[in-house]
């Protein structure tokens, strides 16, 4: 039976010294041959050290195509990949920042933009024509809540940890035509394009700038090749919410309100603040989606309407529940913020960030059915409400006065209220002539109302009290709602004209001798005082005698008190408006006591007055007076 030999033990050899000579030959040729293989292996399968791109390196990159860089293999999908092949290909992908943290200031002749590269986000968006409070230029990142909240124009995902990443990372930056000078500014027209890839995410975001308000956004995120839906976002708040500055600042006394505005197969419509869902996402065709304050507006306007996809972010704040006193109790205000972006991942918009005035609102449109610029204004982003087919032109006239020779909107005002009430007085006229047909039959219908005295209220035999009194009205050609029709005239133009001076951006911070913001309060109170007096003195110059005691010292009294107060915190604007024509109403009061009108009036006032103190009865009643 052959033996079986152990192929790693020495074979024996037929005499002393050369079996064991063989071995060691054997032994040293096994020995060079893995010396051999081991230094081919080093040669040829060197590992090449892991290195950080360059300056130069990295400027090379940002020159080349988003997703093109040199080097690139397209970056392949998450999930089980099919072979190595396709692993190599995300890992071959460059890493792509910046070295150091940098800003790029934008301007043209209505802003300056500061972005910075982490996180290719906007510090500052200033609006030179316009100032706060402290007569600085106003800026639009209201900077208490976008250190809470974050900066506009960071991207927003539902993955917290990769949203994080997007906004702290440090983009590289190019920029298209103009070079930014020593100082880091770029005029505009220009754009800014701003790069950042680790780990097989991609993310470009540009920014496109011209002369106006406007900006085109464009962000693109990629994992691994595939579309990542990243929205573009506006946090928290506008600039000219100065309550939340810290009090030590210069700050505004009152809250800001704040809408989330939106528009939506061709409807637009406001929600206010505490109304408003926080995180929620609304897959739908808007137009455009916004939010604002009373004078200014964050506007996205998406180029494909149809995949537009908005999320709103509503967060607080803990102020002061008296702006005035730093120590007065804590109470939330709600801060409002937006983002919006593409359901196919790839977002292109446009945004808007400026003041809501009319020209510029007008001269904004949403996309259209073309893909082009050519769908509804932004004009509905100024409240008017309902009675914009009122306010607008109210609105335009004033404009018109201020622009034509006036130059100071508080006399514009003044002028415009005094052109109103003259309009109006026809139907003052009118209101009196009713009234006093009115006081010529009272004696008639108070012995009709004597008859049925008797009967409860709610007995039948009452139906015929009231044919009887129309049946009178009728005979004596007296209209019962001749009184009031004027006032209904009235009332729709005062509410429109409120509107107007509450929400027209030329009112803010416009002076009137001691009234330095015409959209704010009376400091000093003045005009709420004049309210209260002149309003007294025109109830108490009216004569109404056939109205009961207890309403005239309500009308003569208690309604010039509330209306006076009412006006304390109202902007100065309207109390102004409200003002001049109580003081022209009084004018008018006084011309009218002196007219035939107002003269038979008064006599009947006083014959009234007479007979009621000869019977002794009921309490005496305030007249008015010649």
């Amino acid at each position: 039976m052959p033996e079986i030999r152990n192929p790693n033990l020495p074979t024996p050899g037929t005499g002393g010294g050369s079996g064991s000579g063989g071995d060691m030959r054997s032994t040293l040729g096994f020995t060079l041959l893995l010396l051999v293989v081991f230094l081919g292996y080093q040669y040829f399968f060197k590992p090449q050290p892991a290195t950080t791109p360059t300056t130069t390196q990295t400027q090379t990159q940002a020159q080349q195509p988003a997703g093109q860089q040199a080097g690139a293999e397209p970056n392949q999908p998450a999930g089980p990949q099919p072979g190595a092949a396709a692993v190599r290909g995300s890992a071959a992908t460059p890493a792509i920042a910046a070295a150091l943290e940098t800003e790029t200031t934008v301007e043209n002749e209505q802003y300056k933009i500061v972005i910075a590269n982490r996180g290719a986000q906007v510090k500052h968006w200033i609006l030179k024509k316009y100032t706060d409070t402290g007569g600085k230029p106003l800026d639009m990142v209201q900077a208490q809540a976008a250190a809470r909240f974050g900066l506009p124009l960071s991207l927003f995902t539902y993955d917290q940890a990769l949203t994080t990443q997007l906004n702290q990372a440090l983009y590289q930056v190019s920029v298209a035509g103009t070079q930014p000078s020593a100082t880091g500014v770029v005029l505009a027209p220009t754009a800014l394009t701003f790069h950042y890839a680790a780990n097989g995410l991609d993310v470009v975001k540009t920014f496109r700038f011209d002369a106006s308000y406007v900006v085109t956004v464009e962000a693109e995120v990629k994992r691994n090749g595939a579309p990542v839906r990243a929205l573009v976002e506006w946090p928290a708040g506008l600039g000219d919410m100065e309550e939340f500055l810290p009090s030590s600042l210069t700050r505004s006394q009152v809250f800001t309100p704040s809408y989330f505005a939106w528009s939506l197969d061709g409807k637009q419509d406001y929600e206010a603040a505490a109304k408003v869902s926080g995180n929620a996402t609304l897959d739908q065709p808007y137009a455009y989606a916004a939010i604002t304050d009373l004078y200014f507006a964050a506007a996205f306007l998406p180029d494909a309407p149809e995949r537009a996809t908005v999320v709103t972010l509503r967060n607080t704040i803990d102020l002061p529940s008296d702006l005035s006193d730093p120590n007065s109790q804590k109470k939330p205000a709600q801060v409002l913020g937006l983002a919006m972006g593409d359901t196919s991942g790839i977002t292109r918009l446009r945004l808007f960030a400026g003041p809501k005035a009319m020209d510029v609102m007008t001269s904004i449109h949403a996309t259209g059915g073309d893909g082009k610029p050519t769908g509804q204004s932004l004009e509905p982003l100024i409240q008017f409400g309902w009675l914009t087919i009122l306010a607008k032109p109210l609105y335009l006239i004033l404009r018109f006065l201020y622009e034509h020779g006036i130059g100071n909107w508080g006399w514009a005002i003044i002028v415009f209220t005094v052109i109103f009430n003259l309009l109006m007085l026809p139907t003052r006229f009118w209101m009196m002539k009713s009234s006093l047909k009115m006081m010529r039959i009272q004696p008639k219908v108070e012995a009709l109302k004597k008859r049925y005295a008797h009967l409860k209220i709610n007995d039948p035999k009452r139906a015929e009290m009231n044919t009887e009194m129309m049946a009178l009205y009728k005979t004596e050609n007296v209209n019962m709602y001749g009184g009031c029709l004027p006032l209904l005239i009235q009332m729709p133009l005062f509410f429109a004209y409120y509107r107007v001076l509450a929400n027209v951006i030329e009112l803010r911070q416009a002076h009137w001798y001691w009234l330095t913001d015409l959209s704010a309060a009376d400091p000093l109170h003045i005009l709420p005082i004049v309210i209260i007096v002149s309003m007294f003195l025109v109830q108490f110059l009216t004569p109404s005698p056939g109205m009961d005691p207890n309403q005239r010292r309500m009308m003569a009294i208690m309604m010039p008190v509330v209306f006076g107060f009412s006006m304390w915190h109202f902007a100065s604007g309207l109390a102004l408006y409200w003002g001049t024509g109580n003081l022209i109403n009084l004018a008018i009061q006084i011309g009218i006591n002196q007219s035939p009108i107002g003269k038979e009036m008064h006599a009947i006032a006083a014959k009234r007055a007479a007979k009621k103190l000869g019977g002794g009865g009921g309490p005496k009643t305030i007249q008015g007076r010649k």
